[in-house]
This record gives C-alpha cells, sequence and structure tokens, in this order.
C-alpha cells in the first residue's frame, strides 16, 4: 500500500475498472446468456460495494479530515493528468452508489431482466459512471462520467417498453442534452479563465483571477451550476422529474434514486472548493440562490407528494424534496447544518430507493403491463408478465418454493410494514433516520436564527407533515382497501433487497452517533478545502519499476 503522498492507491480506480470490464464480458457473453450474465453481474456488482466500503473505511481511519486516498491515471503529475480522489464525502457516495445498485439488481433478476436488451450491461456501465463521477477530481473528467451514466439511465428508462416510457424518456433525454451542453460551456467558460481543469488546481488560483476576469468566472461557475441543478431536479428545472421516474421500470426507478444526489454532490464539491469563506470578493457566491432554490423545490415537492394520486409519482415527489432540502442546506454554508444534512443525504438515497421497488410489489395485483417482450430466450421468459388481460397471477412465479407469504399474512405484512417504515423516513417521523437527520437540521437551522433558515425550519416541518398524509392515504389504498384483492406473493429475490434496504435504514438509526460523527468529519473537510487542495497538489506519481 502506498502512502498518503502517493499517486498509487489501487483501491480508488479499482471501483471504476471493475463495472467496465464486467460490461465488456457480458457483451462477449450475448444475449441468450442471460442466466451466466445475471450470476456475473451479481457477482461485479457485490464485489463492487465491498470495495467502495473498504474505500471508506480507509478514508475514515485517516488522521487527515479529508481523503488521502489518491491515483493518477497514465501517471502524470497533478494538474497536467487526470487525477481520482476518495475523501470522506466521495467515499459514502461510491457506497451509497454501489447499496442503490445492487438492490436494483436483485430485484431486477426476477423478471425486469427478461423486458429488453442489455440490462446487464447497462446496469454496469451506469454503476461506472455513478463511482467515476463521484471519485474524480477532474472537471472535464467528471463531464465524461456524467455522459456514461446518463447514456446508461437512458436506455434503462426505456428498457420493458411501452408508450409511457418512451414519452417520458424523449423529456428526460431532451432536458439533460440542454444540462450537457451549459456543464461543456461553463467548463469552457473556467478553463479560460483558469487554465486548468483539476477542481484542487481550479480552487487555488481562483484567487490569482484579476478583478476584470472575476465577472466572467462567476457566469462559467453560474451556468455550470445551471447544469448541476437541472440533473439535481431543483424547480423550476426538475419538472421532468416525476413522469420520468414514475414511468420507469422498479429496478431502474430504483437505481435513478442516487442519479438527482449526484448533481448535488457535484454542486456542493465545487461550490465548497472555490467559495469557501476564505475565497475573498467571490465567498459564498450564490449561497442564497441555493437555498432559495432549494426552498422552493422541497415546496413544490411537498405538494406534489400530496397531490399525486399514483404511488409511483408520490416517490418522484419525494426525490424532488429530498432534493431541495439538501441544496437548501448546503447553500447556507454552516458545517453544523452540513453534517446534519449528509445524514438525511443517506438516508432519503435509501428509502427512494426502497419505496420505488415496493411500488413494482404493491401495484402488481392492480395492473398489469401492456407490451410483448423485447426478448426471449424461450426459457426465462415471462409471459404473464407482458399479458395484456389482467388475472390473479399476473407477473407471479409459480414456483411455491420461491414464494414469501403467499398467504396474505406474511406477503402484506411484510410490504405494509416496509412501506410503513420507509414512509416514516420520508416524512421524518420517529425513531427512525429520517427523524435524526430532520430533528439535526432543524437544531442548526434554529442556531442559525436567519429569516431563510426559519424558512427553511417550517417547511421542512409543513413538508414532514405533508408527505406524511400522502404515504397515509396511499397506505389505506393500497392495503386497508384491498380486501377483495387477490393474496400477493413475493419472490425471494424480490423481498431481500428491500429488506436489506429497511434493515440498513433501521442500522442508520441504531447507529446515529457514530454516522453523524463520520457526517461531521466530513463537513469539516468541506468547510477546509485547503486540506483537499494540499492532499491532491502535493500528490507525486509514482516511482518506474
Amino acid at each position: 500500500m502506498s502512502g498518503p503522498g502517493s499517486g498509487n492507491d489501487a483501491l480508488v480506480v479499482a471501483p471504476i475498472l471493475l463495472p467496465l470490464a464486467t460490461a465488456a464480458v457480458m457483451l462477449l457473453l450475448g444475449e441468450r446468456r442471460r442466466r451466466s450474465k445475471a450470476v456475473l453481474n451479481v457477482a461485479s456488482a457485490t464485489l463492487g460495494l465491498a470495495l467502495t466500503v473498504a474505500l471508506l473505511l480507509r478514508v475514515d481511519a485517516a488522521d487527515a479530515p479529508v481523503g488521502w486516498a489518491v491515483y493518477l491515471t497514465g501517471n502524470w503529475p497533478v494538474p497536467y493528468g487526470i487525477a481520482l480522489v476518495a475523501d470522506r464525502l466521495s467515499a459514502l457516495m461510491a457506497v451509497l452508489a454501489g447499496s442503490v445498485g445492487l438492490a436494483a439488481l436483485l430485484f431486477a433478476i426476477a423478471r425486469w431482466q427478461h423486458a429488453g436488451t442489455s440490462f446487464h450491461v447497462l446496469l454496469q456501465l451506469q454503476l461506472m459512471g455513478l463511482y467515476g463521477a463521484f471519485l474524480t477530481a477532474d472537471l472535464f473528467n467528471l463531464f465524461v462520467f456524467f455522459e456514461v451514466l446518463l447514456a446508461a439511465s437512458y436506455g434503462l428508462l426505456l428498457h420493458g417498453g411501452g408508450a409511457e416510457r418512451v414519452r417520458a424518456g424523449l423529456h428526460y433525454i431532451a432536458i439533460n442534452l440542454v444540462a450537457s451542453l451549459l456543464f461543456l460551456i461553463g467548463v469552457a467558460v473556467l478553463y479560460g479563465v483558469t487554465g486548468t481543469l483539476n477542481m484542487a488546481d481550479i480552487a487555488q488560483k481562483l484567487p490569482q483571477v484579476p478583478t476584470t476576469d472575476r465577472g466572467l468566472l462567476h457566469a462559467g461557475a453560474a451556468i455550470l451550476a445551471m447544469a448541476f441543478l437541472a440533473k439535481a431536479a431543483i424547480w423550476p428545472l426538475g419538472l421532468w422529474l416525476p413522469a420520468a421516474y414514475a414511468a420507469a421500470s422498479a429496478p431502474a426507478a430504483a437505481l435513478f434514486a442516487i442519479l438527482t444526489k449526484v448533481g448535488v454532490y457535484a454542486l456542493l464539491r465545487l461550490w465548497a472548493l472555490c467559495f469557501p469563506a476564505a475565497a475573498g470578493a467571490s465567498a459564498g457566491f450564490g449561497g442564497m440562490a441555493l437555498v432559495l432554490g432549494g426552498i422552493a423545490t422541497l415546496g413544490f415537492g411537498a405538494i406534489g407528494m400530496l397531490a399525486a394520486q399514483r404511488l409511483g409519482r408520490l416517490v418522484a415527489f419525494s426525490v424532488i424534496a429530498s432534493s431541495g432540502t439538501l441544496v437548501a442546506a448546503f447553500g447556507f454554508g454552516d458545517m453544523a447544518l452540513a453534517a446534519a444534512a449528509l445524514f438525511y443525504l443517506a438516508s432519503s438515497t435509501l428509502a427512494g430507493c426502497a419505496l420505488f421497488l415496493l411500488v413494482e410489489l404493491l401495484e402488481r395485483n392492480r395492473q398489469v403491463e401492456v407490451g410483448p417482450p423485447q426478448f426471449d430466450d424461450g426459457n426465462d421468459a415471462l409471459p404473464a408478465f407482458f399479458d395484456a388481460q389482467p388475472t390473479a397471477d399476473a407477473n407471479l412465479d409459480d414456483d411455491e418454493e420461491l414464494l414469501v407469504g403467499r398467504a396474505i399474512p406474511g406477503a402484506l405484512a411484510f410490504l405494509g410494514l416496509s412501506f410503513t417504515l420507509c414512509a416514516m423516513v420520508v416524512a421524518g417521523l420517529p425513531p427512525l433516520s429520517g427523524f435524526i437527520g430532520k430533528l439535526a437540521m432543524l437544531q442548526a437551522l434554529m442556531t442559525l436564527g436567519s429569516p431563510a433558515a426559519l424558512a427553511l425550519l417550517v417547511l421542512l416541518l409543513g413538508a414532514g407533515l405533508l408527505a406524511a398524509v400522502a404515504f397515509m392515504r396511499a397506505g389505506m389504498r393500497h392495503f386497508w382497501s384491498a380486501s377483495e384483492r387477490p393474496a400477493p406473493r413475493l419472490r425471494i429475490v424480490e423481498s431481500l433487497p428491500v429488506g436489506l434496504l429497511v434493515a440498513a435504514l433501521v442500522l442508520l438509526a441504531v447507529h446515529a452517533d457514530a454516522v453523524l460523527r463520520y457526517a461531521r468529519a466530513t463537513a469539516l473537510g468541506l468547510q477546509n478545502p485547503a486540506q483537499y487542495i494540499d492532499t491532491v497538489m502535493n500528490t507525486r506519481p509514482r516511482a518506474a519499476p
């Protein structure tokens, strides 16, 4: 293992190379060997999650509050080559990406992998883009990984076919293409002003920008922020999200639960690096815009949850509300509030992923997908899944050995408990992790005491109430009014990821002290960007063998 000053920490690049290599192997296997691809995919996703957990533990064990795990691709010195860096923030985001990716994959193995071609390859490329976006320290490389994960998400959104998915997918693609164009324009402007693309180097050179170029610098940063805000679904740039996420297949939507957090992460990373309190005339640039945009998004998401009639749209609006909460909280630039928001980020991401999977399980006996499968290997296809005529066993497997709770009490109890716990997390009800994260944010907001902080405090409480009402109404419709519907039947491979995600939410609450300690250390590192800059800029190339 290399020292802190060497760019030879292969553990940083491993989570990116693993899904890339796995996708290449699966392309060689072809579509007919789907079971082999499923096994390979699960093994790769599990190993990728284990690598990110190991990376998180390594970074957390470091003495410095920022990352020391660095890998220089091509062995070029900083800032001439591309650097991959893991600090507490990027390691946390990578673990969340691996967790939702594995959960979505396990759920898809039951039936959704049969709904179209290249599902396993697309999922691995999606994971590669997510890991790369979180671990890169180069602005243009961030754009490249953004495009990789977006290209994969286009295919995953359309997976399974259907007019609704195609319509929502076209809107999703159009919005993200515009956001990508803004991303490129913003990168070009910043490169013209600073002459570099390495994020740490940009932050180091910003104080040296002449006063005459300061307006151009701020314009480039604002354009770049617009791209990130569109990807984070901030109002009014996030109007595309409810239709797209509600139309996507259950595993795709579950994986998409972290896509908005990619935009939030990129915004937080660059804003904390480039516009800290020590940035002089540019200190805190755009902070109030982030606060106001986040407050508007939280309000929009809360009203959308209350107005949603379909469970999928309800969960999609909850994702928007969580994104707005995070952007508004980070915009204040307060360490205590940022730490609480990071705890809330982990909790809301896992809860959103679990809820999207539950949408499929809860609505399976209410409606049936229409349309022929794009691929049928003669053995694994499930004709009932694509049958236009609703039947009692639509979407269900007849192998009784794989059923959990065939009688109503077993399956319904599992679904009801999982749904209730996830809804409590989203609404911020005690004693689960959602309540802990929101309570910590409320305490920090009361300490700030500004009008904007009080507005966010009141809106957080109001949004929690509206979310509780919306999920209670949905629960009554799906559980209390379902006496005449067929008893739900679950397969182990479908219930397992939901159970694991719910267990993770419970563990977040049980070990809240340790997670909050990690979040506070992460926020401290973000508040002191000089340490991150020094870590990256002083990394040495690997010695020749």
